[in-house]
């Protein structure tokens, strides 16, 4: 099994985070944060990965921590489940409608971090999230996972449509990356 579980204690956050690649898409997320929570359910289930995520954080001053704190750990545990990565296909792509929204994801998980997210998230929010965190949710998982995410706004307005558009674009194209298949080697 392409499996890890990493913690990370530190002065604002204590996360827990396991990651099964070859799940089934079943999940156990609790951040404190609502939308967040919403977000990682769809991760998981558009990536058909097993995830479970356990974050008490500093929410009561914002969300900044425990949402770059779990895209760190998330990152740390996809890069241990992935191993040597030898056999992945490495690399994936996904453009989501999302209604009036259309995102994509084009991702390599070939060891060299960069993100790019365009055009950059606006300041809206989505009850009390804003969604300019996801950046730093993807730039941490970016890092610690060693991955190259670009996402993409093609359009839309809606903001929690264009957050979901991200998610669900981003765990389609990490569902594809990391598929081992024989031919590679």
């Amino acid at each position: 099994m392409r499996t890890a579980t990493i913690e990370r204690v530190t002065g604002e956050t204590n996360i827990k985070v396991t990651v099964t690649l070859d799940g089934k898409g079943t999940a156990s997320i609790d951040t404190g944060i609502g939308f967040f929570d919403h977000m990682l359910e769809l991760l998981k289930k558009h990536a058909l990965i097993d995830l479970s995520v356990k974050a008490d954080g500093d929410i009561h001053v914002d969300y900044h921590h425990t949402v770059e704190d779990v895209g760190l750990v998330f990152g740390q545990a996809l890069d241990q489940a992935l191993g040597d990565r030898k056999g992945i296909v490495r690399y994936g792509f996904a453009s989501i409608p999302m209604d009036e929204a259309l995102c994509e994801t084009s991702l390599d998980l070939g060891g060299r971090p960069f993100v790019v997210v365009q055009p950059p998230m606006k300041h809206a929010f989505v009850k009390d999230f804003e969604v300019k965190l996801l950046e730093e949710f993807f730039r941490a998982v970016s890092v610690e996972a060693r991955a190259n995410i670009h996402l993409r706004q093609i359009y839309g307005d809606e903001a929690h449509h264009v957050c979901e558009g991200f998610f669900k674009s981003f765990a389609r194209a990490l569902r594809a990356a990391v598929k081992i298949d024989p031919a590679e080697k």
